[in-house]
C-alpha cells in the first residue's frame, strides 16, 4: 500500500518507520511536508492510507481511522501558532498557512468562540526563510504550522509579535486536548492487521526521538535539547479517550461554526469489526 505522510518534525516518529525503519519494504512511503497535499492525495485516489489533517476525515468520504496512533497535544504544543501583533480580540486580517486544514479551522473556532473576532482570512505559504517573514506582511495575525512555526516562534521578539499556542488555547475553552493528524484508511481496504503495523511504527519512532531530534536539530537551527523535548513533552502520539472526545467536540463546534456541514460519526478500525462513535 502507499502511505503519504508529512516530514515534519512532530510526525517523524510515526513515520520513521516507513519511511526508513523497519516497515519501509512493507509499504511505499510517499513524503510532503504539507499535511493538506498528503489529504489531497489520499482523495484522489494517490495513496491508500495517509496521516491527514483531522478535519479532512469530515470532508473526505469513505474513510476509516487507525484506532490508537494520532498526532495530538494534551496541553500546549508550540508547532500550531498564532503570531499576532495586536490582541485577538482586536484582528481584522489573518493569514492562514496553506499546509494544514485543521489548524485554519480551528484558529476560526476560536476566534469566533472565545474571542468574538471574524477577521478577513487569507492562506499564504510560508517562505524558505527560518523566520517566515511572508506571513507577517500586510496583517494583524498569522497562523503557522509545523517546522516553519517553531523558527517563527524562535525570532518572535524581533517581529514584535505575540505567540499563541494553538492547543494551549483549545485547552482553556474546552478543556480537553486537541488531535492535528490521524491515520486515514479507504474503508474499502482497511483491515486488522494494519492495527498491528501502525502501532507497531509508533513504538518503532518513539524509541528514536533523540535520533530524530538530533537529524532536525540543523535543519530547524533548533538545539537538539529543544526538539527532543518537544517530542516527549508537547506532541501526544495516542488516540485515547480523552482525546477521541476532544476530537468529536472540534467537530461538533466546526458544524455549529458552518466550517463543515455536519459532523459524521467517528468510524474506527478495531480488531473484528468497525466501530463508530459520535462526533457530538
Amino acid at each position: 500500500m502507499r502511505i503519504a505522510a508529512s516530514t515534519y518534525l512532530n510526525s517523524a516518529p510515526l513515520v520513521y518507520s516507513f519511511a526508513q525503519g523497519a516497515l519501509r519494504h512493507k509499504y511505499e512511503f510517499l513524503g510532503d511536508a504539507a499535511p493538506s497535499r498528503c489529504a489531497g492525495l489520499l482523495a484522489a485516489g494517490q495513496c491508500e492510507i495517509a496521516l491527514i489533517p483531522a478535519i479532512e476525515y469530515q470532508r473526505i468520504p469513505g474513510l476509516v481511522i487507525l484506532p490508537e496512533v494520532a498526532v495530538a497535544s494534551k496541553t500546549r504544543v508550540r508547532s500550531v501558532l498564532v503570531a499576532a501583533r495586536c490582541p485577538l480580540a482586536e484582528v481584522r486580517r489573518v493569514t492562514l498557512d496553506t499546509s494544514s486544514r485543521t489548524s485554519q479551522t480551528l484558529v476560526k473556532i476560536l476566534l469566533d468562540r472565545q474571542y468574538g473576532a471574524r477577521p478577513e482570512f487569507s492562506e499564504r505559504t510560508p517562505n524558505a526563510s527560518l523566520k517566515c517573514e511572508n506571513m507577517l506582511e500586510d496583517t494583524d495575525a498569522a497562523l503557522v504550522i509545523g517546522d516553519p512555526a517553531m523558527r517563527l516562534a524562535a525570532s518572535a521578539a524581533q517581529f514584535g509579535v505575540r505567540i499563541y499556542d494553538l492547543a494551549e488555547e483549545w485547552r482553556a475553552m474546552t478543556g480537553l486536548p486537541f488531535v492535528f493528524a490521524v491515520w486515514a484508511v479507504r474503508e474499502e481496504l482497511a483491515e486488522p492487521a494494519l492495527i498491528h503495523d501502525f502501532l507497531a511504527a509508533r513504538q518503532e519512532g518513539l524509541e528514536r526521538l533523540e535520533q530524530l531530534a538530533f537529524s532536525y536539530s540543523e535543519e530547524l537551527r533548533l538545539p537538539q535539547a529543544d526538539l527532543l523535548d518537544y517530542l516527549r513533552n508537547c506532541v501526544n502520539y495516542d488516540l485515547d479517550a480523552d482525546n477521541i472526545a476532544g476530537m468529536s467536540r472540534y467537530f461538533e463546534l466546526a458544524a455549529e461554526c458552518g466550517l463543515i456541514p455536519t459532523a459524521r460519526p467517528l468510524k474506527l478500525l478495531s480488531h473484528g469489526v468497525f466501530t463508530q462513535t459520535s462526533a457530538k
